[in-house]
Protein backbone atom coordinates (compact mmCIF):
# COMPACT_ATOMS: atom_id res chain seq x y z
CA UNK A 1 0.00 0.00 0.00
CA UNK A 2 1.51 3.50 -1.04
CA UNK A 3 1.11 6.48 1.16
CA UNK A 4 -0.39 9.65 0.65
CA UNK A 5 1.06 12.23 3.67
CA UNK A 6 -0.22 15.25 4.29
CA UNK A 7 2.38 17.94 6.23
CA UNK A 8 -0.05 19.97 8.48
CA UNK A 9 0.22 21.75 11.55
CA UNK A 10 -2.17 24.95 10.51
CA UNK A 11 -0.18 27.20 12.81
CA UNK A 12 2.64 29.23 11.11
CA UNK A 13 6.35 28.77 11.88
CA UNK A 14 6.02 25.11 13.29
CA UNK A 15 8.30 23.72 11.04
CA UNK A 16 5.67 21.89 8.45
CA UNK A 17 8.18 22.40 5.20
CA UNK A 18 10.88 21.98 7.29
CA UNK A 19 8.92 18.05 8.12
CA UNK A 20 8.38 18.04 4.55
CA UNK A 21 11.97 19.14 2.91
CA UNK A 22 13.20 15.79 5.64
CA UNK A 23 10.49 13.46 4.35
CA UNK A 24 11.52 14.20 0.58
CA UNK A 25 15.26 14.09 1.58
CA UNK A 26 14.51 10.42 3.08
CA UNK A 27 12.28 9.18 -0.29
CA UNK A 28 15.54 10.58 -2.78
CA UNK A 29 17.98 8.81 -0.18
CA UNK A 30 16.07 5.41 0.35
CA UNK A 31 15.50 5.40 -3.94
CA UNK A 32 11.30 5.51 -3.25
CA UNK A 33 9.83 7.02 -5.61
CA UNK A 34 6.83 10.46 -5.16
CA UNK A 35 5.76 13.36 -5.95
CA UNK A 36 5.73 16.39 -3.81
CA UNK A 37 2.97 19.43 -3.75
CA UNK A 38 3.57 22.82 -2.04
CA UNK A 39 0.23 24.19 -1.13
CA UNK A 40 2.03 27.19 0.43
CA UNK A 41 1.71 30.03 -1.91
CA UNK A 42 3.29 32.80 0.37
CA UNK A 43 6.65 31.51 0.85
CA UNK A 44 6.70 28.09 -1.53
CA UNK A 45 9.56 26.65 0.84
CA UNK A 46 9.35 23.28 -0.38
CA UNK A 47 9.17 23.52 -3.76
CA UNK A 48 11.99 26.14 -3.55
CA UNK A 49 14.15 23.89 -2.33
CA UNK A 50 13.44 20.34 -3.88
CA UNK A 51 12.06 21.93 -7.44
CA UNK A 52 12.78 18.99 -9.17
CA UNK A 53 10.42 17.51 -6.69
CA UNK A 54 7.48 19.67 -5.63
CA UNK A 55 4.95 21.39 -8.07
CA UNK A 56 2.99 24.48 -6.50
CA UNK A 57 -0.49 23.67 -5.27
CA UNK A 58 -3.61 26.60 -4.76
CA UNK A 59 -5.61 26.51 -1.91
CA UNK A 60 -9.03 27.20 -2.28
CA UNK A 61 -8.71 26.07 -5.93
CA UNK A 62 -10.14 22.71 -6.95
CA UNK A 63 -8.77 22.56 -10.15
CA UNK A 64 -5.59 22.97 -8.84
CA UNK A 65 -6.23 20.66 -5.58
CA UNK A 66 -7.49 18.02 -8.14
CA UNK A 67 -4.17 18.18 -9.92
CA UNK A 68 -2.83 16.08 -7.11
CA UNK A 69 -5.47 13.36 -7.49
CA UNK A 70 -4.73 13.50 -11.48
CA UNK A 71 -1.00 12.97 -10.95
CA UNK A 72 -1.25 10.61 -8.65
CA UNK A 73 -3.74 8.55 -10.84
CA UNK A 74 -0.74 8.59 -13.43
CA UNK A 75 1.66 7.92 -11.51
CA UNK A 76 0.44 4.80 -9.41
CA UNK A 77 3.51 3.81 -8.43
CA UNK A 78 5.04 7.05 -6.55
CA UNK A 79 4.16 8.17 -2.35
CA UNK A 80 2.56 11.90 -2.14
CA UNK A 81 4.44 14.13 0.34
CA UNK A 82 1.68 17.79 0.36
CA UNK A 83 3.29 20.43 2.09
CA UNK A 84 0.11 22.49 3.61
CA UNK A 85 0.03 25.92 4.35
CA UNK A 86 -0.48 27.53 7.79
CA UNK A 87 -4.47 28.47 8.02
CA UNK A 88 -5.60 26.35 4.73
CA UNK A 89 -7.67 23.69 7.16
CA UNK A 90 -11.02 24.87 6.08
CA UNK A 91 -10.39 24.77 2.78
CA UNK A 92 -8.42 21.54 2.57
CA UNK A 93 -10.76 19.64 4.42
CA UNK A 94 -13.84 21.05 2.25
CA UNK A 95 -11.49 20.05 -0.43
CA UNK A 96 -11.39 16.33 1.09
CA UNK A 97 -15.13 16.36 2.11
CA UNK A 98 -16.84 17.26 -1.39
CA UNK A 99 -14.49 14.69 -2.99
CA UNK A 100 -14.27 11.78 -0.59
CA UNK A 101 -11.13 12.45 -0.95
CA UNK A 102 -9.85 9.65 1.54
CA UNK A 103 -12.36 7.13 0.18
CA UNK A 104 -11.08 7.45 -3.41
CA UNK A 105 -7.24 7.06 -1.72
CA UNK A 106 -8.40 4.05 -0.14
CA UNK A 107 -9.59 2.75 -3.59
CA UNK A 108 -6.51 3.65 -5.07
CA UNK A 109 -4.72 1.58 -2.20
CA UNK A 110 -3.24 4.90 -1.00
CA UNK A 111 -2.92 4.97 2.92
CA UNK A 112 -3.17 8.19 4.48
CA UNK A 113 -0.74 9.61 6.59
CA UNK A 114 -1.89 13.04 8.42
CA UNK A 115 1.13 14.57 10.25
CA UNK A 116 0.68 17.21 12.34
CA UNK A 117 3.82 19.48 13.09
CA UNK A 118 3.84 21.62 16.11
CA UNK A 119 5.68 23.70 18.63
CA UNK A 120 5.32 23.51 22.51
CA UNK A 121 2.91 26.11 22.63
CA UNK A 122 -0.61 25.59 23.68
CA UNK A 123 -1.99 26.79 20.19
CA UNK A 124 -0.33 23.85 18.69
CA UNK A 125 -1.84 21.53 21.28
CA UNK A 126 -5.34 22.82 20.66
CA UNK A 127 -5.11 22.36 16.75
CA UNK A 128 -4.07 18.67 17.28
CA UNK A 129 -7.31 18.14 19.61
CA UNK A 130 -9.09 19.58 16.71
CA UNK A 131 -7.05 16.98 14.43
CA UNK A 132 -8.20 14.19 16.67
CA UNK A 133 -11.73 14.54 16.86
CA UNK A 134 -11.82 15.48 13.26
CA UNK A 135 -10.03 12.50 11.89
CA UNK A 136 -10.90 9.97 14.54
CA UNK A 137 -13.64 8.14 12.42
CA UNK A 138 -11.45 8.45 9.55
CA UNK A 139 -8.84 5.39 8.09
CA UNK A 140 -5.88 8.31 8.51
CA UNK A 141 -2.77 7.31 10.56
CA UNK A 142 -1.77 10.08 12.64
CA UNK A 143 1.46 11.53 12.77
CA UNK A 144 2.83 13.66 15.86
CA UNK A 145 6.13 15.95 15.12
CA UNK A 146 7.13 17.59 18.16
CA UNK A 147 9.68 19.91 16.40
CA UNK A 148 12.64 20.77 19.03
CA UNK A 149 13.53 23.31 16.38
CA UNK A 150 10.25 25.31 17.53
CA UNK A 151 9.99 24.52 21.24
CA UNK A 152 12.65 22.79 23.87
CA UNK A 153 9.82 22.01 26.54
CA UNK A 154 7.08 19.42 25.43
CA UNK A 155 6.51 18.72 29.34
CA UNK A 156 3.46 20.21 29.19
CA UNK A 157 1.68 18.81 26.45
CA UNK A 158 2.94 14.98 27.28
CA UNK A 159 1.19 15.31 30.31
CA UNK A 160 -1.86 16.80 28.50
CA UNK A 161 -5.06 14.66 28.18
CA UNK A 162 -4.26 15.59 24.27
CA UNK A 163 -1.50 13.68 24.52
CA UNK A 164 -3.54 10.72 26.26
CA UNK A 165 -5.70 10.80 23.48
CA UNK A 166 -3.34 10.45 20.75
CA UNK A 167 -1.58 7.99 22.10
CA UNK A 168 -5.21 5.86 22.62
CA UNK A 169 -5.93 6.90 18.51
CA UNK A 170 -3.03 5.28 17.70
CA UNK A 171 -1.38 8.26 16.77
CA UNK A 172 3.07 7.78 16.10
CA UNK A 173 4.53 10.43 17.93
CA UNK A 174 7.56 11.56 16.81
CA UNK A 175 10.15 14.42 17.66
CA UNK A 176 11.89 16.44 14.75
CA UNK A 177 15.83 16.97 16.27
CA UNK A 178 16.42 20.76 16.32
CA UNK A 179 19.24 22.08 13.54
CA UNK A 180 22.25 23.93 14.66
CA UNK A 181 20.76 27.57 14.32
CA UNK A 182 24.08 29.02 11.94
CA UNK A 183 23.95 25.92 9.95
CA UNK A 184 19.86 26.54 9.53
CA UNK A 185 20.79 29.98 8.38
CA UNK A 186 22.91 29.20 5.61
CA UNK A 187 20.87 26.63 4.32
CA UNK A 188 18.18 29.37 3.58
CA UNK A 189 20.90 31.56 1.93
CA UNK A 190 21.66 28.92 -0.46
CA UNK A 191 18.42 27.55 -1.24
CA UNK A 192 20.22 24.03 -0.64
CA UNK A 193 18.16 20.72 -0.61
CA UNK A 194 19.66 18.59 2.58
CA UNK A 195 21.91 16.13 0.39
CA UNK A 196 23.90 19.46 -0.73
CA UNK A 197 24.77 20.66 2.55
CA UNK A 198 25.76 17.14 3.84
CA UNK A 199 27.91 16.55 0.78
CA UNK A 200 28.71 20.08 -1.53
CA UNK A 201 31.83 21.31 0.04
CA UNK A 202 31.92 24.24 -2.23
CA UNK A 203 28.53 25.10 0.01
CA UNK A 204 29.56 24.16 3.46
CA UNK A 205 32.63 23.49 5.63
CA UNK A 206 33.46 19.56 6.85
CA UNK A 207 32.14 20.84 10.22
CA UNK A 208 28.80 21.54 8.82
CA UNK A 209 28.59 18.95 6.20
CA UNK A 210 28.89 16.63 9.23
CA UNK A 211 26.68 18.86 11.74
CA UNK A 212 24.07 17.88 8.65
CA UNK A 213 24.77 14.17 8.43
CA UNK A 214 24.07 13.69 12.07
CA UNK A 215 21.01 15.69 12.00
CA UNK A 216 19.46 13.95 8.91
CA UNK A 217 20.50 10.13 10.54
CA UNK A 218 18.45 11.17 13.83
CA UNK A 219 15.56 12.86 11.62
CA UNK A 220 15.69 9.16 9.56
CA UNK A 221 15.44 7.36 12.67
CA UNK A 222 12.09 8.62 13.47
CA UNK A 223 10.90 7.93 9.78
CA UNK A 224 12.41 4.71 10.61
CA UNK A 225 10.08 4.38 13.57
CA UNK A 226 6.70 5.02 11.22
CA UNK A 227 8.12 3.29 8.19
CA UNK A 228 8.41 -0.18 10.49
CA UNK A 229 4.51 0.49 10.87
CA UNK A 230 3.81 -0.08 7.69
Amino acid sequence: MGRVHFIGGEKGGVGKSMTARVLAQYYIDHEMPFLGFDCDASHGTFSRFYQDYASPVVVGDDDSLDGILTALEEHPERDLIIDLAAQSAQPINRWIEDTDVFGLLNELGMQVVWWHVMDDGADSVALLAEVLERYSAQPVELVVVQNLGRGENFTRFQRSDVYQQASAQGATLIELPKLHAKLTQKIDFNNSSFWAVANDRSLMNIAERQRMKVWLRNAYAQVDFLDSKK
